[in-house]
């Protein structure tokens, strides 16, 4: 078992199970000498900033967060999930439970990441407001995520596939193609992608990434599957997101063919 403190998304735990852990237990927790900001530049643009923490050294600056009791087995999704090594860093510290002064994982923002005028979305504070409600913070550090200025995203045209004929894809054929990725019907080449996009190739490559994305929409329960994709059970609110994404794919990658959700493979 290993301990995590969650000040991020990874509050809600939603999210957190969205990213394959299931922590074991989950109680409230401080960071004392720290301070929460939304730096950490998002690899797509529209994203706004993501979490981050920074060190103060005024004892009286203070995180709220979760503090996650996690099996072993989930060290590596969450690592993998929080992009370590690619944008933050997994790094111990000690954080306060009561009277009790606990050792934990937790993630800091990369330096070469760090865009100090990011903002978070609206999406991304909703995700903190929750978890940080659900787990019972203070009220006015609720207060002051729900005030919080937000990134303003563009207005995405509906996205529509170049014309031209091209090939279509499924999950069994792309996996033979690890620079490719597909979202939402669409398959896109990442060969091409600025370096920031780097870890998505190996993270992305080979896979339909739309449930990966779904399941990131504060909205979601985490129920999200295959099949509503397949049989266009899909609201409002997830075809605005993977509308959204589908115009940021477009913008970093190259469209090179269809993807047909009709074929799965039997191995999983």
């Amino acid at each position: 078992m290993f301990r995590y403190f969650g000040f991020g998304s990874n509050m809600n735990l939603t999210s957190l199970r969205a990213k394959g852990v299931e922590p074991l237990a989950s109680r409230r927790a401080v960071l004392h000498g720290w301070r929460l900001r939304f730096n950490v530049q998002h690899f797509f643009r529209h994203e706004g900033g993501v979490g981050n923490i920074e060190p103060t050294g005024n004892p009286d600056d203070k995180v709220l967060g979760v503090l996650h009791y996690c099996p072993d087995e989930s060290l590596g999704s969450l690592d993998a999930m929080e992009a370590c090594g690619h944008g933050y860093d997994r790094i111990t510290l000690d954080v306060e439970i009561g009277d009790e002064q606990l050792s934990a994982y937790t993630y800091v923002g990369m330096a070469e990441f760090i865009k100090n005028d990011c903002l978070p979305t609206q999406r991304y504070l909703n995700l903190l407001i929750e978890g940080a409600r659900s787990m019972g913070l203070a009220s006015d550090f609720i207060a002051h995520l729900s005030t919080h200025p937000v990134h303003q995203p563009e207005t995405y045209p509906l996205f529509t596939p170049p014309a031209g004929d091209y090939p279509v894809f499924n999950e069994v054929s792309l996996r033979h193609y690890p620079l490719y990725t597909a979202l939402y019907g669409a398959v896109f080449d990442m060969s091409a992608a600025r370096p920031l996009h780097a870890y998505l190739k190996v993270f992305f490559g080979g896979r339909d990434m739309t449930l990966f994305h779904l399941k990131r929409l504060d909205s979601s329960q985490g129920n999200e599957t295959i099949e509503d994709i397949r049989y266009g059970r899909l609201n409002e609110a997830h075809q605005y997101y993977l509308n959204c994404y589908l115009n940021e794919y477009a913008r970093e990658y190259r469209y090179v063919g269809h993807f047909d959700y009709n074929v799965v493979s039997n191995t999983g």
